[in-house]
């Protein structure tokens, strides 16, 4: 178990059947490899009953949406789905969840406005 303590923002994030946990991009390093290490932890992966972290040890409550500033001119934000496995070190980046997407906006939204509360 790793003894260094890192803050980190985040909130918990309900689409449909599943649960994530929901990051802020700039919170978290720009490289993907370096990032999987943090939600590793942060789920409780290798424990298969992910006690230690907020992962639900099912995969559908393992996932996590990192969310940040639009890239684009034709969006309003960037949206990465992460699906962390819970019997492995292995955070899979290829696929994407229906109900964790549905679940981007209203975060985006609480995103917002407490940016807007903070100035």
């Amino acid at each position: 178990m790793n003894s260094e303590v890192m803050p980190l923002r985040c909130s918990i994030l309900r689409g449909g059947t599943s649960r994530g946990v929901s990051f802020r991009s700039e919170d978290l390093p720009a490289e993907r490899s370096a990032i999987e290490p943090i939600l590793l932890d942060v789920f409780g992966s290798l424990d298969v009953r992910q006690i230690n972290g907020l992962g639900g040890a099912t995969s559908q409550t393992s996932k996590a949406a990192i969310i940040g500033p639009a890239s684009r001119p034709d969006a309003d934000v960037d949206y990465t789905f992460a699906q962390v496995s819970v019997t492995d070190r292995l955070v899979d980046w290829g696929g994407n969840c229906g109900n964790i997407s549905s679940a981007v906006g209203p975060s985006a939204i609480v995103r917002a406005s407490s940016r807007r509360r903070s100035r």
